[in-house]
C-alpha cells in the first residue's frame, strides 16, 4: 500500500499534472472571456443585421403552442432551435481563431528564445548549456 501512495504522490506532484491543471483553470477564464466577447459584443451586431437582438431567440416553429381559453398550455410548442447552435457554432470559431493566435505567439517567442542568434530575447539556461555542451562534444571530436 505504502508503494501505491508514492507512486501516487510522484503522479500528483509531477509538472505534467499541475501544468495540466493550471491550463484548464486558465482554460476555463479564457473560455469566459471569449464567450462574453462573442455574446456581448459581436453577437448584437449580427443579430441587428437580421432583425433580432439574440440569435437565441431564432427558432423553427414545427407545432405551435396550443392554449385553452383560459390561457393554460395545452399542448408544448415544438420547435427547432437553429439560432442557439449558430450561437455555438460561432463562440467556438472564435475560441479556436483565439487559442490558434495565442499558440502562435507562443511558438514565436519559444523559436525565438531557443535560437542562439536572436539577442533580443535571452536564451534560457537549459538551452545555453546544451549550446556549449554540444560545442564542447565538437572541439573534442575535431581533436581526435
Amino acid at each position: 500500500m505504502n508503494k501505491f501512495i508514492q507512486n501516487f504522490k510522484e503522479f500528483a506532484v509531477k509538472g505534467n499534472v499541475v501544468d495540466l491543471a493550471v491550463g484548464i483553470i486558465i482554460g476555463a477564464a479564457f473560455n469566459k472571456i471569449v464567450s462574453t466577447l462573442v455574446e456581448k459584443v459581436i453577437m448584437p451586431p449580427f443579430g441587428l443585421l437580421f432583425g433580432n437582438a439574440h440569435f437565441n431567440q431564432y427558432e423553427w416553429i414545427l407545432r405551435p403552442r396550443e392554449l385553452n381559453p383560459n390561457g393554460d398550455v395545452i399542448q408544448e410548442q415544438v420547435a427547432i432551435g437553429y439560432g442557439a447552435l449558430v450561437q455555438v457554432t460561432f463562440d467556438f470559431l472564435i475560441i479556436a481563431l483565439s487559442i490558434f493566435v495565442v499558440i502562435r505567439l507562443i511558438n514565436s517567442l519559444k523559436r525565438k528564445a531557443e535560437d542562439e542568434n536572436e539577442k533580443s530575447v535571452p536564451t534560457p539556461k537549459d538551452i545555453q548549456l546544451l549550446a556549449e555542451i554540444r560545442d564542447l562534444m565538437k572541439k573534442q571530436a575535431a581533436v581526435e
